[in-house]
């Protein structure tokens, strides 16, 4: 048995509503700066419960923006998980800071709270939380750390658009949140980003910094030369999102129930295939967080199995199967181990990686689909046993 289409990893789902929305916006007088990105700005309040979100060009540009926000400089630390996009720290080297690993709970896969506070010092300035493949990370312990030691609370909501921790959205729980809106995600603008707060002043400095830190504000204006007259008042980024983008996401959110409730449908038949697999290992969900599952990833365990990841990955693609490694420690690359960076900082989140491999999961995967998956692991499993 084998599937002749390849399935990836990840993909988009576009309709003909999508594609409607973008074409309303084509044939309009506004392709960027126009009122479809203060729409997009409002479903995504509306959804959240936020009362400020700022639409940016990716979710890249969404972190830096918040980085920026909080005021993050040379000389700070920011305490991030190295199991993530590389974005998740680039964005404190940005600012001048210094990023700051603190290791991976072994169940969850997510940063754990203890490993936050054993990192903190005197320069620790802010937190950056990842919600890894969807799963929210423990927000009443990073909270409750961050008030006692007065840390701005960043949410790198990357992948958990659509999440809740107790019922209680994604978006509306941390000082900063932000999304991307890549094709991979369960919503995509193409490429897109966005920041969400409900602080009016961290709003504000989103917003200038998104177009340039130019203003026509009167209050912020230390002259004023003609009608329209703007100044520039900071060092600011062109981090505008298109009309045509905020269209297109606008569109997708209004599946995003959907979307979730079929991700949901297929990570079900993944637990219950694997659960009686014992050469395989699946994240463990907090009970707290209701998930909207961005990736799906196995991890093989080492002492039940010969098979490796690379060789199993290798295998998997002979069956038209994508995979991708989610991911390899920030600190790995060469970039950062130019910055001094030593292997071994974080044991958890370096044994994971050895181990990990990302299997498709995306909205339009068949349910012969993720069957044909499921088969085809088993079989090379069994084969690995011989």
């Amino acid at each position: 048995m084998k599937i002749e289409r390849f399935i990836p990893y990840g993909k988009q789902y576009i309709d003909n509503d999508d594609i409607k929305a973008v074409s309303k916006v084509l044939q309009s007088d506004f392709l960027t700066t126009g009122p479809a990105v203060a729409e997009f700005e409002q479903n995504l309040c509306d959804l959240t419960g936020a009362s400020y979100a700022v639409a940016v060009t990716n979710g890249t540009a969404a972190l830096h923006a918040a980085c920026y926000a909080a005021g993050i400089k040379a000389g700070d630390e920011i305490i991030t998980t190295p199991i993530t996009f590389a974005a998740s720290a680039n964005c404190v080297l940005y600012c001048g800071g210094t990023p700051v690993f603190a290791d991976i709970d072994l169940e969850t896969w997510n940063v754990d709270p203890d490993d936050i506070k054993k990192k903190i010092t005197a320069r620790t300035k802010a937190v950056i939380a990842v919600d890894f493949t969807g799963q929210v990370v423990a927000i009443d312990e990073i909270r409750a750390i961050c008030d006692e030691h007065q840390l701005v609370f960043i949410e790198d909501a990357a992948h958990s658009i659509g999440s809740k921790y107790k019922n209680q959205p994604v978006g509306n729980l941390a000082d900063l949140t932000t999304f991307s809106f890549h094709p991979v995600k369960t919503v995509t603008c193409g490429e897109g980003g966005a920041v969400l707060t409900n602080d009016e002043a961290l709003y504000k400095k989103v917003s200038l910094f998104r177009s340039h830190a130019i203003t026509r504000d009167t209050d912020e204006l230390t002259q004023n030369l003609y009608p329209g007259y703007n100044e520039q008042i900071a060092l600011g980024y062109n981090y505008r999102l298109t009309d045509i983008q905020a269209a297109l996401g606008s569109s997708q959110l209004g599946k995003l129930e959907e979307f979730v409730r079929r991700r949901k449908e297929i990570v079900e038949k993944y637990n219950a295939a694997f659960a009686e697999m014992p050469e395989i290992t699946v994240q463990k969900e907090i009970n707290e967080s209701d998930s909207a599952k961005h990736l799906y990833i196995i991890r093989l365990n080492q002492n039940k199995t010969s098979i490796r990841r690379n060789e199993m990955m290798q295998l998997l693609g002979t069956c038209n199967i994508g995979t991708q490694v989610h991911y390899m420690p920030i600190y790995y690359h060469p970039y950062y181990q130019k910055l001094g960076y030593q292997k071994g900082i974080c044991p958890n989140a370096e044994a994971l990686f050895e181990d990990v491999i990302s299997i498709p999961l995306f909205y339009a995967m068949t349910d012969d689909d993720v069957d044909y998956v499921i088969e085809m692991i088993r079989q090379i499993l069994k084969n690995a046993g011989k």
